[in-house]
């Protein structure tokens, strides 16, 4: 199987990359990546030693997809992931839009025209704030989880399904992704290619570019580990909110099963995340950190930023009764992985501070 990732030298693409050469499974692979995050030249250098051939390409740029080799399938990993994007003043809306969807259009230009099946990843954020924000929470064990027993569509005591509402607003970040959704499914079914699409929790592990508004947990952990200050931002600075966490390693066997059906007759837009077993607060993540390292003081900041919700947690039993999956990496191992990296990487964050 001939496989193109784009973003492959961000985490997840990388990581995934990473995991196909040691699973033996023998796909040819490529990738492409603008390079322009801090710390991708570590990835690039890290890939073409096991052999993926890495190409400079930017998905926003239509021509740098016209010397691109004929591929079975796309796996896309290119976007910019920060909630934050378009409006905390690093990163315009226009190229927003550009990364995020313009870069989704040229991909499935490229799929038509190669005959190719494409596989977005996709994230949790496509849910829309303000359902979000109805449900009643409470506080259990230093995190918040939903209150009481009001019926709420798309949620349960697994967390938030595939039927949960995705009006607006979500962030600029989280529409542009859901609008990329919309239209590869519009593509598949117009052009006759399959389309997958995974929307991911906070995915996380060792290597991972650390930034509060994108890998919140590997932030956390690697700063915890440098004795950098760290503040519970917002929702009174009690450090309750709650997000599941994910190691893109655990993508791999959902991706190889969505590879092998192509077309089959399945739910186009599933869960894949580590769901409730893995949900975690930044207060949690404290206490792990408290015991892993040495106690740090962590300040309180009652005021939250824009986008910041207090607890979002994946159910993913359709991605488990559809494809047979669930993530073989808890959260203590991912939590663990990333502390390990951290103490052998003691410079990590200044290496990939934008």
């Amino acid at each position: 199987m001939r496989i193109l990732i784009t973003g492959v030298c961000g985490f997840a693409g990388s990581s995934l990359a990473r995991s196909w050469v040691e699973s033996g499974a023998g796909h040819a692979l490529f990738g492409i990546d603008n390079f322009v995050r801090p710390g991708s030249e570590t990835n690039r250098r890290a890939l073409r030693r096991l052999g993926v051939v890495v190409m400079h390409g930017d998905v926003r740029a239509r021509s740098d997809f016209d010397t691109l080799p004929a591929v079975d399938w796309v796996i896309d990993a290119a976007a910019n992931p920060s909630v934050l994007a378009g409006i905390e003043g690093q990163t315009s809306s226009r190229q927003l839009v550009e990364h995020n969807l313009f870069g989704t259009v040229n991909t499935l230009e490229f799929c038509r025209k190669r005959r190719a099946g494409l596989i977005l990843l996709s994230t949790s954020r496509v849910y829309s704030m303000a359902a979000l924000s109805r449900i009643r929470l409470e506080v259990a064990g230093g995190a918040f989880r939903p209150a009481g027993d009001e019926l709420v569509a798309g949620l349960s005591v697994r967390g938030i399904s595939e039927t949960f509402s995705t009006d607006p607003p979500l962030s600029l970040y989280g529409t542009s992704k859901l609008a990329s959704e919309i239209l590869a499914l519009e593509y598949g079914a117009a052009f006759d290619f399959p389309v997958w699409i995974n929307r991911c929790g906070v995915l996380a592990g060792g290597g991972q570019f650390g930034r509060a508004d994108q890998g919140i947990f590997s932030f956390w952990i690697h700063s915890w580990a440098r004795r950098r200050p760290l503040s519970y931002l917002g929702f009174g600075g009690t450090g309750h909110q709650v997000r599941d966490c994910l190691h893109p390693r655990d993508l791999l066997s959902v991706l190889d099963r969505q590879i092998t059906a192509g077309s089959g007759n399945r739910p186009r837009v599933v869960n894949v995340s580590g769901g409730l077993a893995s949900a975690c607060s930044l207060r949690q993540c404290s206490e792990w950190c408290a015991s892993r390292f040495a106690p740090l003081q962590v300040s309180e900041v009652p005021e939250k930023r824009p986008f910041d919700i207090p607890w979002l947690v994946l159910d993913d039993r359709l991605a488990r009764d559809e494809w047979n999956w669930s993530p073989t990496m808890g959260r203590e191992a991912i939590f663990e992985e990333i502390a390990t990296h951290a103490e052998g990487n003691p410079n990590w964050l200044q290496l990939t501070d934008d």
